[in-house]
């Protein structure tokens, strides 16, 4: 029988890079339901719920500002310890927690993908989106906070790059997604990989100025340092909502394109393990 008898036609990937974007629109619907299953798993079964996108945070930011701000001195003067590092933890946060979802999604979704066929880049997408409602509850427990301190007259000055807040999510989304990617392809071969991951992030986050003030950097390793692609978002994050530090457009610019290498290769690496993903997983 012809092919062009049938609506829909599953053939094997053959080129490196091949993603139908059309195929990946018309299963929309699916990745909503898995951006449901994913968000209401994560707090099944709590007691807490939902409560808990806001205690995470909140609990770190204590810590950051006991330790780092207070203690060590980390967090720039004039400017509300709790507001520069809530600002940034829910930034980090966000990427860091998009990152670990994504690297396990193949893994931890096998039993699904050997039984249907659907565009496999949908777990990670969804698992993506999934994220976002987590960080909007965080995202608005953080203006509260900046509203108070508007209030009460601290040194916080908001600025109109707060426009730009959605172009910087969707930069911590695409760099997370490339990332976790190359993870999960790599790690349906080598499992012990997958404990790596969270030592990983870690470090990555005393790479990041998360902890402390990127003016802490001597000024010789400050462009070696902004190589690290989280830092320029960071650091527009804060200067949007804070009026912390300035934005550093050149290394903002290099940070996009790093983050579009690493989501090119991980496409790339996936489309070159998915024919053989269910063999080895």
């Amino acid at each position: 029988m012809e092919m062009n008898q049938f609506e829909n036609v599953i053939t094997p990937k053959r080129a490196w890079f091949d993603v139908n974007l059309k195929e990946l629109w018309r299963y929309r619907d699916l990745i909503l339901l898995f951006v449901r299953r994913t968000f209401v798993s994560q707090y099944k079964q709590t007691i807490l719920g939902p409560a808990w996108a806001i205690i995470q945070p909140l609990l770190t930011t204590v810590v950051l500002t006991v330790v780092f701000g207070n203690i060590a001195g980390l967090a720039p003067a004039g400017v509300p310890s709790f507001a520069f590092y809530l600002c940034g933890s829910i930034a980090w946060g966000y990427f860091s927690t998009c990152l670990t979802a994504t690297s396990t999604t193949f893994t931890a979704n096998a039993a699904i993908l050997g039984k249907v066929y659907f565009p496999r880049l949908v777990m990670p997408i969804s698992t993506v989106l999934s994220q976002l409602i987590s960080f909007a509850v965080q995202f608005c427990f953080f203006l509260l906070f900046l509203f108070y301190y508007l209030m009460t007259g601290a040194n916080v000055q908001p600025n109109l790059w707060i426009l730009i807040t959605p172009v910087l999510l969707v930069h911590l989304a695409l760099l997370s997604l490339g990332v976790g990617i190359i993870v999960s392809a790599v790690t349906t071969k080598y499992r012990d990989l997958a404990m790596v991951v969270s030592f990983g992030v870690q470090l990555w986050m005393y790479a990041t100025p998360v902890a402390y003030d990127i003016t802490l950097i001597p000024e010789r390793f400050l462009n070696l340092y902004m190589l690290n692609p989280v830092t320029p978002v960071v650091t527009m994050f804060r200067y949007a909502f804070l009026g912390v530090g300035e934005p550093h457009f050149a290394a903002y610019g290099i940070s996009w394109l790093v983050t579009l290498a690493v989501l090119l290769l991980g496409v790339l690496l996936f489309n070159r393990v998915e024919k053989t993903f269910m063999d080895t997983v």
